[in-house]
């Protein structure tokens, strides 16, 4: 951690804290503002803070998990999701931590401290902060790592067992940083660190060494291409029957119509509903759709964007809904996603920035003993001198997400995305046990095809082991997250914890922990990792959402209003709530209109 220069004389000793809010919550204590520490080369691996953790989490997450069902299925055309989503959380991630700043309490605590009072806001974030709980990461980590077991991807009920056993090793490994190691976020930290250096290190060189030129620029290109969207459509846009310049979209050299889905006509769980497609063609699979030119791939994904059809007197295009799930959920989280960037204010605390300086940290279970949390935050006073300090401190928060965690989650989304549009044909659909480990096939007969077959086995190893890279750790911040954001708020809020001793918080932290494992080995036994994956993303897109909302209100009522958020920051934070809570409307929706036809 860097070390902040020593605290300077509190401005005025007769100084009394403000109260606002609801005075269920206790009153702030009163102490000095620290200058945030000088930025030079010479101590820049010091001042890297919670970008790298938060980041660290992020890359190739998204990518990973909802790239293979998205890029590999439209190309790079719908990455300007991915490019709202992690600007709207740069805004939220600064927010949320002007306010730790300010008093040494994450976000979640300031939520609690808004009227109605703790107890409204137990039930609303309860229900908001579920998504938390689906352990889809560790669901889909373990699909790489039961092929490198059994020397192949896995497919097919036959290996679903082993995928579902190994989901629920790797979800308990990834505990045992929360555990052990003297205060989490360091540990978790270090783990971040490693793995930026080893993720970001092996997929740029694949993307130097065997992407072509046109990828690059499908890629980028795709992060600007606002208002695109995916449609049905055959690709004689003329309609002369042959495939002229422009027309082949999936790159196949064949003139395409849009072939038709099939539903499911095999009932397999005796629930009177059909969940299983019928063999037509005789090659041992089921057949969701009618496959004219038997190639395997369904053709009719296309795209078309909307400003460009107004323009051209085409008005707007049909959308096809039936991906918007996967879309969701490839938005949701690029980047952090949901209520899993809240934490980024409490790490601010836990790295002794601004006022978290006073309060302490979470310590581990084991290894943490000298370490303590306050039970109430700290707040300065508002004077010409601290002011001063005050803009150093976010100047220090714009820096560490401008320069660590936007570039992180780019490239964590790019560079994943590069795989899938370069080594699968365009239009493959993602099954639910596949999408973690698609692309690792295809980098292995490109590699093969120029280096050899050795080179290219070590590859397809090399492609499974970072998928399980950027996976499994992540659970590890994704479970502390949700972990620390209720434990933060009931040791402060509860009155009768505030009576206990400042060290006993990990005693509380581990035992919130235990009920966080045992609820998520219940949903890693009966669910499947993409079904994990588009549920949570659905709740997960509603609580960003509202907690965009609730941030800018945090900020324009509790905080002081020297420190309140100019307008500029104000627009993006409101902007970044509507893009969220609009995209999980828009899923909830077209998830419900099955449930809702069979009722009429």
């Amino acid at each position: 951690m860097a070390e902040a220069p020593v605290a300077p004389a509190q401005d005025d000793p007769t100084f009394a804290p403000p109260w606002p809010g609801s005075h269920e919550m206790p009153r702030w204590d009163g102490g000095p503002l620290v200058d945030a520490p000088r930025f030079t080369w010479k101590n820049w691996f010091a001042m890297l803070g919670p970008g790298v953790l938060v980041g660290g989490s992020a890359i190739g997450g998204g990518e990973w998990l909802a790239g293979p069902a998205v890029t590999a299925r439209y190309g790079g055309a719908l990455m300007w999701l991915a490019t709202l989503s992690i600007l709207g959380q740069v805004f939220y991630n600064v927010e949320i931590s002007r306010y730790t700043l300010y008093t040494g309490e994450p976000i979640f605590t300031g939520k609690f401290r808004t009227l109605p009072g703790p107890r409204f806001w137990l039930f609303i974030y309860l229900l908001l902060d579920f998504g938390a709980v689906f352990p889809y990461l560790a669901a889909n980590a373990a699909t790489p790592l039961a092929a490198l077991y059994l020397g192949r991807v896995p497919s097919g009920v036959g290996d679903e067992s082993l995928v579902r056993g190994m989901g629920i090793g790797v979800y308990l490994v990834a505990m045992l940083p929360l555990i052990f190691g003297g205060k989490i976020y360091d540990t978790l930290k270090a783990v971040m660190s490693f793995k930026i250096v080893a993720v970001l290190g092996f997929l740029l060189f694949i993307a130097i060494f065997f992407s072509n030129l046109n990828t690059w620029r499908e890629i980028a290109l795709g992060f600007v291409r606002f208002g695109t969207v995916p449609i049905e459509s055959g690709e004689d846009k003329n309609g002369n029957g042959q495939l002229d310049p422009g027309e082949d979209w999936d790159g196949d050299g064949h003139l395409d119509v849009v072939e038709q889905r099939l539903a499911p006509t095999i009932d397999t769980d005796g629930d009177g509903r059909p969940d299983a497609w019928e063999d037509l063609d005789g090659d041992g699979k089921g057949d969701k759709f009618r496959d004219v030119d038997g190639d395997g791939v369904r053709d009719g994904d296309n795209t078309a964007n909307i400003f460009v059809s107004l323009a051209q007197g085409r008005g707007f295009p049909v959308i096809d809904f039936s991906t918007i799930a996967i879309l969701a959920a490839f938005a949701a989280v690029a980047g952090s996603g949901g209520l899993s960037n809240a934490p980024i204010s409490n790490y601010t605390r836990d790295q002794g920035w601004g006022m978290g300086r006073h309060v302490g940290a979470i310590p581990s279970m084991v290894g943490g003993r000298d370490i303590e949390l306050s039970h109430v935050g700290m707040v300065f006073e508002v004077t010409k001198d601290s002011l001063v300090r005050w803009k150093h401190w976010i100047k220090h928060v714009l820096r560490d997400q401008l320069v660590i965690w936007m570039p992180a989650c780019f490239l964590g989304m790019a560079l994943p995305s590069m795989l899938s549009v370069q080594f699968l044909p365009r239009g493959t659909d993602a099954s639910d046990w596949y999408a973690a480990s698609m692309t690792a096939d295809g980098v292995k007969s490109a590699v093969a095809a120029s280096w050899g077959s050795t080179a290219g086995a070590w590859m397809w190893y090399g492609t499974l082991f970072c998928g399980f890279l950027v996976l499994a750790p992540t659970m590890a911040t994704s479970a502390d997250g949700a972990i620390r954001r209720w434990v933060d708020v009931i040791w402060t809020s509860s009155r009768t914890l505030r009576t206990w001793d400042p060290k006993h918080i990990r005693t509380v932290y581990f035992g919130v922990l235990v009920g966080y494992m045992m609820l998520g080995l219940v949903l890693l036994s009966i669910g499947k990792p993409l079904g994990l994956l588009t549920t949570a993303a659905t709740i997960m897109n509603f609580a960003l959402g509202f907690s965009c909302f609730h941030t800018l209100v945090i900020n324009l009522t509790l905080l002081p209003k020297p420190l309140r958020p100019g307008w500029f920051a104000r627009i993006g934070l409101f902007a970044g709530g509507v893009f969220f809570t609009v995209l999980a409307t828009v899923t909830a929706i077209e998830r419900l209109r099955p449930v809702l036809l069979d009722s009429v």
